[in-house]
């Protein structure tokens, strides 16, 4: 038995990048023997083992011969002749198809060190073909190592495109994408992963909406970019560097799919494209079968964000509906998740990545001067039912007109 670490611990001590987990592949062993030396077993569809202290998984060397569609149409083949080459053959990228013996030597069958130095993300074989889900792990992986200068090798994004084409993204279940979508817009340029996803066709494939929005004109004094298109990235890129949050990034991708409903007569002008894109976030939401967190956040920034931009003219009755439209009152610290958006939105746009944004302190003031409103003072008032709701709405728009005019309240 022989034991070598493999995958992306490999891959990341050779980049000096961080390594989060180490996986382990099992050379010549039976899972009999694994389960007597203390070894868990939790794999379904192939054994793979947690080690009885560390609880790294250890999975024993395998083959994969494709029977049907989707991620899961494969037949494993499990067995102590299997090679350790073999095993990393039916591995996804050349750089994810290395393994280092206990000694820290290399065993590189495929060039993945090779291909590190060039900063190419190669595919192994043509076996690549198989998985669609591959087409999704290459775009997150362009996404994690752009900023270091990698990219996608000509030829592998020709078998991507061949994979969208073949129409085999339709095979891959909702939650398994968005599991690997979420994990991409974590990534340091999620941006990244949007325009390798579009170069392959499979954009239009899993996010029609977004792809739609590519070629779709805006008001250049407020849009020197122009391109709607360019504006999101661009917005999915303000958000990377303002935010960690993915419901954040997300909110961002998605708080103008209403402009590709324009119809082109009222180009480059978009009014109402906020209510507009409601529906489509919800398709979205719905298509991704994305958390709660996520599509409420999204919705509430496509609704609100242009409300937002313009904060500093808002009268009092109208700063309050924002801030009950977004929940604000309700849920403050969640009310921070928007304002991160809408701030990414402003900046995501050519010349002002480093504009200051002012709304955000101001909503924050905004929000603590409705805060101090409560029901007691009218209730010692003898005010009750749907009359002290409208008193307490009432006395919050007079203090946040206070407010807008730099008035004591």
């Amino acid at each position: 038995m022989e034991i070598y670490l493999v995958g992306g611990a490999v891959r990341d001590t050779l980049l000096n990048y961080p390594v989060t987990e180490r996986d382990w592949v099992v050379v010549g062993a039976t899972p009999d023997e694994l389960l007597t030396q203390g070894y868990q077993q939790v794999g379904r569809d192939f054994p793979v083992f947690l080690h009885p202290q560390t609880k790294d998984e250890y999975a024993l060397a395998r083959t994969e011969r494709k029977q049907g569609h989707g991620y899961t149409g494969f037949e494993v083949h499990c067995d102590p002749a299997v090679t350790l080459e073999q095993d990393l053959q039916r591995r996804d990228l050349t750089i994810n198809a290395m393994a280092q013996r206990r000694d820290g030597t290399i065993v590189d069958p495929y060039g993945g060190q090779r291909d590190l130095g060039r900063k190419l993300l190669r595919h192994v074989s043509d076996a690549f073909v198989e998985d669609p889900l591959r087409v999704l792990r290459t775009a997150r992986f362009a996404a994690r190592y752009a900023h270091l200068g990698f990219s996608v090798a000509a030829e592998t994004r020709e078998l991507m495109a061949d994979i969208v084409a073949q129409g085999e993204l339709a095979h891959l279940p909702a939650e398994r994408i968005w599991v690997e979508f979420e994990r991409a817009l974590g990534e340091r340029d999620p941006q990244v992963f949007i325009t390798v996803l579009r170069d392959c066709g499979a954009l239009a494939a899993l996010l029609p909406e977004v792809e739609a929005l590519f070629g779709v004109p805006q008001p250049e004094q407020h849009h020197p970019e122009i391109d709607t298109g360019a504006h999101t990235l661009m917005v999915l890129q303000q958000a990377a560097r303002l935010s960690p949050a993915t419901d954040v990034r997300f909110a961002a991708l998605l708080h103008d799919l209403g402009k590709g409903l324009t119809p082109q007569a009222q180009w480059p002008r978009h009014i109402a494209h906020e209510q507009r894109g409601l529906a489509l976030v919800r398709a979205v939401c719905e298509r991704l079968r994305t958390p709660n967190q996520h599509r409420e956040l999204a919705l509430q920034v496509c609704e609100y964000h242009l409300l937002c931009h313009r904060a500093l003219d808002l009268r009092g009755k109208t700063l309050l509906k924002l801030l009950r439209g977004t929940g604000a009152l309700r849920q403050p610290a969640r009310f921070e998740a928007f304002l991160l958006a809408c701030e990414a939105d402003a900046r995501g746009r050519q010349g002002r990545q480093d504009q200051a944004y002012p709304q955000a302190d101001y909503l924050r003031r905004a929000l603590a001067t409705a805060r101090t409103v409560t029901a007691a003072s009218f209730i010692e008032q003898g005010i009750s039912g749907k009359a002290l709701g409208d008193a307490i709405a009432t006395e919050q728009a007079r203090q946040l007109d206070a407010l807008r005019s730099g008035g004591e309240h």
